[in-house]
């Protein structure tokens, strides 16, 4: 069920969207080839404390950290480790959940680690489109399956395919 907002509950979530947007630009500035996916785990916790949010996932259906950290063909929910160090031409995605005046956020980034491949490359690029294509789709009086039908087509119509286990969720309180 979708309950409207009131004020105050507006500017708490662009808040707390603002907080999460900014942990996953300053985790980003971690990711370079040779270091532990674990090294972002702890960036991600450092950063939930000073900036006063509480990491949402760890705990979660059993889910063991902060911050899922997916590399190449991970499709999502990668734990990160102190053994998986990401190497030149990967690509990681890099996915955080927050707790903050009691609502929940959650944001992703896919980032390459130092010089990607051309497929790489491409692969990024059509998914940079598609959510495009899923934000524009994002009008009054569409539906969720309009948003998801824009990104779907787009990412086909490139000669790949959507994951349709993983098409997203809700957030809130």
């Amino acid at each position: 069920m979708i309950y409207r907002k009131s004020p105050a509950d507006i500017s708490a979530m662009y808040q707390g969207g603002a907080i999460v947007g900014s942990i996953l630009e300053k985790m980003r500035l971690v990711v370079r080839p040779g270091i532990a996916t674990s090294r972002i785990e702890a960036e991600a916790d450092r950063l939930s404390k000073s900036m006063g949010v509480i990491a949402a996932f760890k705990g979660y259906r059993g889910y063991p950290s902060s911050v899922c950290v997916s590399v190449n063909d991970e499709v999502v929910h990668g734990i990160p480790s102190g053994k998986r160090r990401l190497e030149e031409g990967d690509i990681v995605g890099l996915d955080f959940g927050a707790l903050f005046k009691g609502f929940f956020y959650d944001a992703a980034v896919t980032l390459p680690v130092g010089k990607p491949g051309d497929e790489a490359r491409r692969l990024m690029k059509v998914t940079e489109e598609a959510l495009y294509k899923g934000i524009d789709a994002a009008l009054v009086g569409n539906r969720i399956g309009d948003v998801s039908h824009a990104v779907q087509q787009h990412v086909e119509g490139k000669g790949y395919s959507v994951v349709k286990v993983f098409v997203g969720h809700g957030i809130g309180r």
